[in-house]
């Protein structure tokens, strides 16, 4: 679990950081720096997503993961925790920017490669190095993020730490079906949704990318079931 720790305590201590700069910045400067945020995130998207090898894998885990995150309605979910935090622990100030601020970046530091693969071989081999880079990364990210956005990124450490603490403590379980194979197509399911948080920080379109997270985990049986099959 300590690589977990150490990579919330940098999206806390980043944000922090990011907070205090930020009130350097005009509004202008803020919207600008945001809109580069958009773009870099599609970017990241696009080429987690191209790892795939059967797009039937990503189209069938986004189909059934969506219905199920419709079901348990995640994105609603993220919104009130959010909310809760933003009147009940402190930056009452910050109106819905918190909450929209946290819904975006908790699911940017949740989705996505690193999250998975570091916290996996925390868990199997306790081995910590991908998530301190990942640390490294989400702490320098997060002073832009929180400069721009607010202060609802540092609340992000929150799901971060039940997100890849949760897989940490079951990778030993798991551990016996997450081929490669598996594990670049549940990446590149990932790397759509990322996309999609792109379009939402762009505010090109609203997609609830936090009801297609459960598709992220309906690629690994469908991943096995389709490449037994031969299929695609």
């Amino acid at each position: 679990m300590i690589g977990t720790i150490i990579n919330a305590l940098a999206i806390v201590v980043g944000g922090l950081m990011g907070l205090v700069f930020g009130k350097a910045l005009t509004e202008k400067i803020k919207s600008t720096v945001i809109q580069g945020i958009g773009l870099a995130v599609l970017l990241i998207g696009i080429s987690m997503a191209m790892q795939t090898k059967n797009p039937l894998i990503i189209i069938g885990s986004l189909v059934i993961g969506g219905i199920l995150g419709e079901i348990i309605d995640i994105e609603l979910r993220l919104n009130q925790l959010g909310q809760w935090l933003e009147k009940n622990v402190a930056f009452r100030g910050e109106s819905g920017r918190f909450t929209k601020a946290f819904v975006t970046a908790s699911l940017i530091y949740c989705v996505g490669a690193m999250a998975i693969m570091g916290s996996l071989e925390s868990g199997i081999k306790g081995n910590h190095s991908i998530l301190y880079a990942k640390s490294m990364l989400d702490g320098i990210s997060s002073v832009v993020f929180a400069s721009s956005m607010g202060a609802g990124v540092i609340a992000a450490a929150v799901p971060v730490f039940l997100y890849q603490g949760t897989i940490t403590l079951s990778a030993s379980l798991v551990q016996g079906v997450l081929s490669s194979a598996v594990i670049s197509e549940m990446s590149a399911t990932g790397g759509l949704l990322i996309l999609g948080i792109g379009f939402n920080i762009l505010e090109i379109t609203k997609i609830k990318v936090g009801n297609l997270l459960p598709g992220i985990l309906v690629a690994i049986p469908l991943t096995l079931l389709l490449n037994a099959l031969k299929v695609g």
